[in-house]
């Protein structure tokens, strides 16, 4: 088993970061892929005892910059991804993640996400909703039940067993982001297994600005329109996406009602984001980059 963990300019998140995932594993698996870092992270990890691969800032990609990771570490059975901002609950967190591989059925496991400490109400609920205190197996049956969510996933805190990943074409080497919900459908479709391991904790949440979350919600128009085969295969995303609003109003009306209007503003501004999203092929380039969360990409994409 090891552990990738893509950074850019972790410096600030080190301290909490860094002792505990030394805690759940030995150093030297621990392999960081560090995008030209300007504020000493490379020295960090290197000092911490992890193994260290330096890429070009430019040529960052969630889908090929966690291929690269799984291609280095050719004699992997299970690889664990974590994000420079996923703070690991406790040192059993990734044995406890790593422990749904028992399973020979099992392609990818996730654990849960917990609000970061001090989350206001509206990022807090959003972490509550995807991520219950039930751990579940999904497979290919369950699309019919769940649909969409039947691929839900996150890179954030997740293991894949490396043959499964490869024999499945690894994570997409082109994709805005989204990495890990393409190979779990993929995954699914060619009879695999995707646990939820509600026992493996981290804490990880953003509060994103109004504008951060019309970004975020184009980008994942942009994904379903260039992946279209997903919704194909499972569905749309709006039955989900309903339930997810009725949950954030009936939370907000017993915790912080004078919130509301502002997740009713948000929620707004996600759709008209996802929209324009997935006509993502009749918006000039300028328009895609203003739009977009991942304003790189785009870059990318012309070359």
């Amino acid at each position: 088993m090891y552990a990738v963990v893509p950074t850019l300019n972790a410096a600030a998140d080190w301290a909490r970061f860094a002792p505990i995932l030394s805690d759940c594993i030995s150093p030297r698996l621990v392999l960081i892929l560090d995008s030209s870092s300007h504020d000493g992270t490379p020295e960090l990890a290197r000092t911490a005892g992890f193994a260290i691969r330096n890429i070009p800032r430019a040529e960052f990609n969630h889908g090929g910059t966690r291929q690269f990771g799984i291609e280095l570490l050719s004699d992997a059975d299970v690889v664990v991804f974590l994000t420079q901002d996923a703070i690991l609950a406790d040192a059993t967190a990734i044995n406890m993640l790593i422990r749904a591989f028992d399973d020979p059925t099992v392609g990818a496991a996730y654990g849960r996400q917990l609000p970061r400490p001090g989350a206001e109400p509206i990022e807090a609920h959003a972490r509550l909703f995807n991520y219950g205190q039930q751990s579940v197996v999904r497979s290919i049956a369950d699309r019919e039940r769940l649909g969409f969510k039947s691929i839900f996933i996150s890179n954030s805190f997740a293991a894949y067993r490396r043959t499964a990943l490869l024999a499945v074409g690894g994570f997409p080497k082109h994709v805005i982001f989204g990495e890990d919900t393409v190979v779990a459908g993929k995954l699914l479709l060619s009879g695999w297994k995707i646990a939820y391991t509600a026992e493996a904790e981290v804490y990880h949440s953003h509060s994103y600005t109004m504008t951060q979350e019309f970004r975020r919600y184009f980008d994942i128009g942009v994904l379903h329109a260039r992946e279209g085969w997903l919704r194909r295969e499972f569905g749309s995303a709006g039955g989900e996406g309903m339930r997810f609003v009725r949950s954030e109003l009936s939370y907000l009306w017993g915790h912080c009602k004078w919130l509301i209007p502002d997740a009713l503003s948000r929620t707004c501004l996600k759709w008209i984001g996802y929209r324009l999203g997935r006509i993502e092929n009749k918006l000039n380039i300028r328009w895609k980059r203003m739009f977009s969360l991942h304003a790189s990409f785009w870059h990318e994409d012309q070359r």
